[in-house]
């Protein structure tokens, strides 16, 4: 099965209010493993860059200004896409950013059936903890020391690990080896023993037994069942 984890760098939260998209990253996984194959691009947004959102990805309008705009990419990156399953964090908010810049270069959005939302997985699997993408990496063991600021095809790599593990990747070994032994179990043939019937032993108690106990209890001084 193959799949696609992708990530998006924006110059702000609302593509409704003119905020636009300026990275974004893309890893292939086939079977839940990488292939090697990714898509990166950086757009020129053709806005001025919010010092807030400068500060979490680093993009400046500079460093922007010379990048192609979406829709000279649109088309590479729709056949990167294909028609997988794509992966985010927080999908909706990445998936508005891209079926905004679609929209407006007049191409067919992308269907929300394709989302797989990785933020909704790990509420339902971890209630109550954190789920930013940097505390699922320190759920997990997964190094994220080489992450100064947020970067597109830097996150949906740490996202492809993470996903993997929501998805229990590391259990796979495990759910093997645990069919091999249920399939060892059936095979095994247990020898047929004869057993020789007893009857049950007698276990009421004798008139004297009786009688030694009722003289026993006459001895007690008030005791709690005669109150």
């Amino acid at each position: 099965m193959r799949e696609v984890v992708f990530d998006t760098e924006t110059t702000g939260l609302d593509p409704k209010t003119g905020d636009r998209l300026v990275e974004i990253g893309c890893i292939e996984m086939v079977n839940r493993v990488p292939t090697g194959r990714t898509f990166h691009g950086y757009f020129n947004p053709d806005r001025p860059m919010p010092i807030e959102a400068e500060q979490v990805h680093g993009l400046s309008e500079a460093f922007l200004a010379d990048k192609p705009r979406f829709h000279e990419s649109a088309a590479d990156l729709l056949e990167f896409l294909g028609e997988s399953p794509l992966v985010a964090h927080n999908a909706q908010f990445d998936f508005g950013f891209l079926n905004s810049e679609l929209a407006a270069c007049g191409l067919e959005e992308i269907s929300l059936e394709r989302m797989i939302d990785t933020l909704g997985i790990a509420r339902r699997r971890h209630p109550g903890a954190k789920h930013s993408l940097d505390a699922l990496c320190t759920r997990y063991g997964i190094d994220r020391s080489h992450r100064v600021k947020h970067g597109a095809l830097l996150d949906a790599e740490l996202l492809a690990q993470v996903y993997v593990e929501l998805t229990g990747g590391r259990q796979i070994g495990l759910e093997l080896a645990a069919e091999i032994t249920e399939s060892v179990v059936e095979t095994v043939v247990m020898p047929t023993t004869k057993h020789t019937f007893r009857e049950a032993r007698p276990h009421a108690p004798s008139a004297a037994e009786l009688a030694r106990h009722k003289a026993f209890v006459e001895t007690l001084d008030s005791p709690l069942w005669s109150k």
